[in-house]
């Protein structure tokens, strides 16, 4: 089965190709046989279009004057012709999955696209503005390019459908209930392939192990993982909520906004400008919304650098004690993405937060760049596990998973 794999941003869509035998899925993600992407300029005028295929074969190309779904054509077409081909034609593609990351209240797991499915997640783009519209967008262009091919969109608010009323309501007036505001969480894709692969590498039951996935990027959230089920994420309403991250402020006292709008001549706009793209990281440190950048700042005696590098552990930690009450106790603390695989400092800095539970962190594995290891000491008693999350693979293995339950192709 030939699964193809849209994972569409506001400047970007990657794309990747897996074939999956009909009969399992490999216990370990495989690599895809074909990965592409398109990177946007400001005002779309200008595409780069990079691809590379499994066996190194690689293009790259600069295109401008055409429509972003020409330039989608332009990156899918290189799966039949040149130098990456590794498919004779675009009609061998069984599957073709989508990551969307809000589903709202509706949606709790993967689902086919239809018209009503298609409508509902333009209908939620209020809430993921710089996302949902990227994702439509893409299921339209490929609806225009494939034909009539299955197309599956895998929600990042599904796996946190399971969070408890207590945990997902806010505090307001209940008419905020039957608005639909509520802790949706995201990361979920993200979430649920980790904690999946921390059982494996355990070799554990998922069922029976209480975990803290911390998925750290650019954007940052935690979740609380019992029973195979998220009880408890940082992520609210929209992906502001939560940790401080790399250039959005997380959570701060809403009277802060207030204070803003009624004596400091805010506008919205300027309020969801500063607390999206001018805090966290960069609005701190002024150097970076990059932890990369501000360490090489901290290095140079930078203050504002180390601020924000205390900062940032400082509510990692705190949020991470918050998903330790939900639990009742740890198996494993699981890091990933970008910051969560690549920075040692930030992992032992929570670590060491956490020794009183008797976490121990073997500092010599802690720096040599683990893939998918624990690297806690062998009389640890919490696991630490460094994973690098596969979202690519998860919505595919998704795909395959629901294809198997209803036998789409057969249709």
């Amino acid at each position: 089965m030939k699964i193809l794999v849209l994972n569409a941003g506001s400047s970007s869509q990657k794309s990747c190709l897996y074939e999956i035998a009909d009969e399992a899925l490999p216990t370990q993600a495989p690599k895809p046989v074909w990965e592409g992407k398109v990177n946007w300029t400001q005002d779309h005028g200008v595409a780069e279009i990079e691809v590379k295929t499994a066996m190194g074969a690689t293009v790259e190309n600069s295109i401008s004057g055409e429509s972003p779904e020409a330039h989608l054509a332009y990156m899918l077409n290189t799966l039949t012709d040149g130098a990456t081909k590794v498919i004779n034609q675009l009609s061998e593609i069984d599957l073709v999955g989508h990551r969307v990351v809000h589903g709202g209240e509706n949606y709790r797991e993967s689902v086919v696209i239809t018209e009503d499915v298609k409508k509902a997640i333009a209908n939620l783009s209020n809430l993921a503005p710089e996302h949902n519209p990227a994702a439509l967008a893409g299921i339209k262009a490929i609806e225009n390019i494939l034909g009539q091919v299955i197309q599956i969109a895998v929600f990042d608010t599904a796996f946190h459908s399971t969070i408890p009323d207590a945990a997902a309501i806010y505090p307001g007036p209940y008419e905020w209930v039957e608005q639909g505001i509520r802790r949706y969480g995201f990361h979920g894709i993200s979430h649920q392939y980790c904690s999946g692969r921390a059982a494996q590498i355990l070799g554990k039951d998922l069922a029976s192990l209480r975990l803290i996935t911390c998925h750290l990027g650019n954007g940052c959230s935690l979740a609380a993982i019992k029973n195979n089920r998220s009880i408890d994420t940082t992520m609210g309403f929209t992906p502001l909520e939560g940790l401080m991250m790399g250039s959005r402020s997380g959570s701060i006292d809403p009277g802060i906004l207030i204070h803003l709008l009624r004596y400091c001549n805010y506008s919205v706009e300027k309020l969801n400008d500063v607390l999206n793209k001018a805090s966290g990281l960069r609005g701190i440190s002024g150097v970076s919304s990059d932890m990369r950048q501000v360490r090489k700042a901290i290095a140079q005696d930078n203050t504002r650098a180390q601020l924000a590098w205390d900062m940032y552990v400082h509510r990692l930690c705190s949020n991470i004690g918050a998903m330790l009450a939900s639990l009742g106790g740890l198996d494993a603390l699981v890091f990933t993405a970008g910051v969560g695989e690549n920075s040692p400092g930030i992992r032992q800095a929570a670590c060491d937060a956490f020794g009183f539970l008797g976490l121990k962190i073997d500092q010599e594995k802690n720096q040599q760049q683990p893939v998918d290891e624990d690297i806690a000491t062998a009389d640890s008693a919490v696991r630490v596990l460094v994973i690098h999350t596969q979202e690519d693979w998860a919505i595919a293995q998704q795909c395959w998973q629901l294809q198997q339950n209803s036998n789409l192709l057969d249709f």
